[in-house]
């Protein structure tokens, strides 16, 4: 793999004064950075690692935020990227069009399971769940149903910030502080199964769906947006057969299923796309993430044919778009993202290497604190639990000591970058790049289990 060297700082800045002064960072509490408490600086990246400034090598087991799933480093999406610049720098597709966009709309539609032949190209995942919810609501109203403009999420799922996708998200926290948003969002409960209780019907969950569509009544919802592998809460997987009676209770009230794969698409789940890990077939995919390798922002909403043919004829137009999406030099980078894809085999290699990967996280088990391992591919979670045997939870002081105040900075001090969240219960989130295999799993598992056994020691000394 071609690789590039970091590039130097400006002479005489100093970063970290500099980024306190100056850098608003995402989901971040900006108060805790001070002359004793440093901002993480990433550097520079190769293949399944990253550099801070100070020249301390990390695995990246959270391949940045789910998205560099190719690994750091390809030089050759530079030049890919470069190539394009010299050709056609930008050009908007807001009434044009442009060779790489087009090209790239075909692959992905290719790749697409089913009928879903059209591609709406967004510049991140929340856009692309906000042009879901646009599009169902103006399909239903073509075929005049302008009455469906409710959507129905789960619990504790996340769906993006803008103020249409922050409606879909399921975590009071982050709707809060913005209210009131979108009306028509309702949410229904996960698939989160740990904490059932014992005997529970499997398909429980999908049952309170059908229960909400027509508490709510089924001509006034729009769609039913869901994740293949449920990402806030911890890697929440389905039961068997919980995407087929959803698909059923949609197609059974005329309802539209989009299925979110801003995260599980492009090989993580070891599939282009996560419904096909789970055999469903949605209406609309989101996507975007790991469409470009994340070496630049992209994302998509890939409909079936049927979504599209209201806008497809006469005058009539889906009145939604935004400067850069499908810019070209995303789709350039994004093409030869996918060629990579198939030319290294990255889903095969996922689908071959994930029970390894699993056994790993598995054998840590024994740790006291660790209740539950799940997830699927090269994404799985560990939950934190105060008993084990009971299940019994941390409370929000404890929780907010054991993953912010020990293991997210023991974990990235002793090398490892992975997400520690409360987003739901306490959980260990990894998504490594796909690329990794055995020396990067024992890796992963060896940090693990240094941190949570001091973690374990630490909870077992404070009662």
């Amino acid at each position: 793999m071609a690789t590039t060297s970091a590039r130097p700082a400006a002479a005489g800045i100093d970063l970290q004064e500099t980024a306190r002064k100056h850098l608003w960072m995402h989901f971040s509490r900006m108060g805790g950075y001070d002359g004793d408490h440093e901002i993480p600086i990433i550097a520079r990246g190769e293949g399944a690692y990253v550099w801070d400034d100070h020249g301390n090598r990390y695995l990246d087991g959270l391949s940045a935020l789910f998205c560099c799933n190719a690994g750091h480093g390809r030089a050759d999406y530079g030049e890919a990227a470069a190539a394009q610049i010299r050709e056609l720098d930008f050009y908007t597709n807001w009434s044009y069009a442009h060779p790489r966009s087009i090209e790239l709309a075909q692959r992905v539609a290719e790749l697409a399971p089913g009928d879903l032949n059209r591609v709406f190209f967004t510049n991140s995942g929340s856009e692309a769940v906000e042009s879901a919810i646009k599009v169902a609501r103006n399909w239903h109203r073509a075929h005049g149903r302008g009455q469906r403009t409710k959507i129905i999420t789960r619990e504790v799922a996340y769906h993006g910030t803008t103020m249409g996708a922050l409606t879909a998200t399921g975590l009071t926290d982050l709707k809060v502080p913005f209210e009131p948003t979108m009306p028509g969002g309702n949410h229904v409960p996960n698939t989160n199964q740990y904490h059932w209780p014992e005997g529970r019907d499997p398909l429980w969950a999908a049952e309170r769906l059908r229960e909400r569509v027509e508490f709510e009544g089924p001509d006034t919802i729009a769609a039913v947006i869901l994740e293949p592998l449920q990402n806030a809460g911890g890697c929440i997987p389905p039961q068997e057969g919980y995407f087929q009676r959803v698909r059923e209770i949609c197609d059974e009230h005329g309802i539209l299923l989009v299925s979110d794969e801003v995260i599980c698409s492009w090989g993580r789940l070891g599939h282009y796309f996560g419904c096909e890990r789970y055999g469903y077939q949605p209406d609309i995919i989101t996507t975007a993430k790991a469409l470009t390798g994340a070496y630049i922002p992209m994302g998509a909403m890939i409909v079936s044919d049927e979504v599209f043919e209201p806008f497809s004829t006469g005058t009539a137009s889906f009145a939604h778009g935004s400067t850069f999406g499908g810019h070209p030099v995303a789709a350039a980078v994004a093409l030869r993202n996918l060629d990579v894809f198939a030319e290294e085999d990255l889903c095969g290699h996922v689908r071959k290497t994930e029970a390894e990967f699993r056994g790993k996280l598995e054998e840590l088990r024994d740790i006291p604190i660790v209740g539950d391992v799940r997830g699927a591919g090269f994404f799985h979670a560990l939950e934190l639990v105060k008993d084990r045997d009971t299940k019994a939870p941390f409370s929000d002081e404890e929780s907010e000591w054991l993953l912010r105040g020990f293991l997210s900075g023991e974990l990235y001090r002793r090398g490892l970058i992975c997400r520690a969240d409360d987003r739901g219960d306490p959980v260990i989130q990894l998504s490594p790049p796909l690329i990794c295999d055995t020396e990067q799993f024992d890796e992963i598992a060896s940090i693990l289990r240094s941190v949570l056994e001091e973690a374990a020691e630490k909870v077992a000394a404070t009662g």
